[in-house]
């Protein structure tokens, strides 16, 4: 049976369509099957929990999902209209986790996530879908856009990053990892052929894109301090100097806060006989690309040197309730994929397609607000705070590094997994970090310290067990151990 019937009549060389009686029973399914049975827990706050391991922890692995909570979707009662229950029961949930929100931002020192923000007098363009549809640069049929804005935050980090303003191109990206995408993908266009070369400190997003991008890519080593092996890169590039090589500089690396001599990688490239048509070089500057500029005496990352594109992560130092990120790059360099895309009238040269229009609108916001001089102030605090914490653990006997212009505080693991849990520490192998934001006080950086000195008189009581030796990770000169003692 048809779920309608249709009657086509030609008229002045159109076809109008007549729509005949229809019938909502054929259309529309019945309500939505329940879901298979899983292994979970409903706790009395109505929060679903997977299923733990008989030993009480969570395990994580490959082809399933481990999901700590989730908050059920449950279809509205007939009557739900009348008696408001499940506006009851949304509003009970969002109050909840709203509370949770509050508790657990006053505990992450782990990420690089700039929480000091206030975009209030933004709320009331929540009401609008705004979509930054292709190139920022060019106009396209979708006119609830804010472009514009975008366009004042890209000036402004070209502002940053020395270059003219006809001779970049770039975009507000979903995050830093689409940024480095971007980047190497740029790489990729211009020479085919060309060799990824990246630090093993380097994000794991770039190793990501030379998957997806199917690109020969070669890790190099690197330095205690997180920082590229040029040594390493140099016996590298000359076992390939038939091929083009595209670089990634880390401007800040993940765990270690390193950042890799720019310069140096330059001056590498020339001696091994790579002249500037047969690079390119991405700078992923996540968290200090934007610090770095505001530094006297640090290094300069700037587009006067032979660099193809840099990006950085909007949420983090600027700090922005929504992942987001700026991504500058040659004007020329996008000529190698750039398209127009017919139904949208424009061009479009991004990687994603659909873009958060109201992130551009948060970041310009927020330059506006601080401008140079109030970076230059939180960036100076953020410093100062970082040394102050690596003094401090250095004092109480704790390994501790912290690199050059970085505020990054690398230091020894915790070796209990609830206390690296509330503090929402980032851990790789047996060091951890905590990184200084500007909402992270001195007061904070004590209360960890009390804490972490108090636990760890639990973990060495018997004397039996040591603090082991960290020299490997962090340098003897930051090793509390009993053989290099700080």
């Amino acid at each position: 049976m048809a779920a309608c019937t249709m009657t086509m009549v030609e008229k002045n060389a159109g076809i109008e369509v007549v729509i005949g009686k229809f019938d909502a029973n054929v259309v529309f399914s019945e309500p939505l099957p329940p879901l298979p049975e899983i292994n979970t827990v409903v706790d009395l706050k109505g929060q679903q929990h997977a299923e733990s391991n008989q030993k009480g922890k969570r395990e994580i692995g490959l082809g399933r999902n481990a999901v700590a909570t989730c908050f059920p979707i449950t279809e509205p009662d007939d009557n739900d209209e009348s008696t408001g229950d499940k506006e009851a029961y949304m509003a009970s949930v969002l109050a909840r986790y709203r509370k949770n929100l509050l508790e657990r931002t006053k505990y992450n020192l782990g990420y690089a996530y700039n929480f000091d923000f206030d975009y209030g007098a933004l709320a009331p363009l929540q009401h609008f879908f705004i979509n930054n549809l292709g190139d920022p640069f060019v106009e396209n049929n979708y006119a609830v856009h804010a472009k514009q804005f975008e366009i004042g935050v890209l000036d402004w980090f070209a502002r940053l990053w020395e270059i003219e303003k006809n001779e970049y191109w770039g975009y507000v990206t979903h995050c830093g990892t689409e940024g480095n995408f971007h980047g190497i993908l740029a790489g990729r266009e211009n020479f085919p052929d060309g060799i990824l070369y990246a630090s093993g400190e380097s994000h794991y997003s770039v190793f990501k894109a030379a998957r997806l991008y199917r690109m020969n890519c070669v890790k190099v080593g690197c330095l205690v301090s997180g920082e590229i092996d040029c040594a390493d890169l140099r016996l590298k590039l000359l076992a390939n100097t038939d091929k083009p090589a595209i670089l990634n500089v880390n401007i800040g690396t993940t765990v270690k806060g390193a950042v890799d001599d720019l310069d140096l990688v330059i001056q590498t490239l020339n001696e091994c006989g790579f002249s500037k048509d047969r690079f390119y070089i991405h700078c992923d500057g996540a968290l200090f690309g934007f610090m770095m500029p505001f530094i006297k005496h640090a290094p300069k990352v700037s587009f006067k040197k032979p660099i193809g594109s840099i990006c950085v992560s909007g949420h983090k130092f600027l700090g922005c309730p929504m992942p987001c990120g700026v991504h500058l790059t040659r004007l020329e360099h996008i000529n190698a994929f750039s398209n127009n895309v017919g139904y949208l009238a424009s061009r479009d040269a991004t990687i994603m397609g659909s873009r958060n229009g109201h992130a551009s609108i948060f970041l310009w916001y927020a330059l506006n607000r601080k401008g140079y001089k109030g970076f230059q102030k939180e960036v100076q605090k953020c410093l100062g705070n970082a040394h102050y914490l690596k003094d401090r653990l250095h004092e109480v006997g704790i390994s501790a590094m912290l690199n050059e212009l970085s505020n990054t505080v690398v230091f020894e693991r915790p070796r209990d997994e609830e206390f690296i849990k509330r503090w929402q520490l980032i851990c790789e192998g047996n060091i951890a970090h905590v990184v200084t934001m500007p909402n992270v006080s001195q007061e904070k950086l004590d209360d960890f310290i009390a804490e972490l000195v108090q636990k760890r008189s639990i973990w060495y009581a018997d004397q039996k067990v040591q603090p082991p030796c960290f020299s490997a990770a962090l340098g003897s000169q930051n090793c509390a151990c009993k053989l290099h003692r700080i």
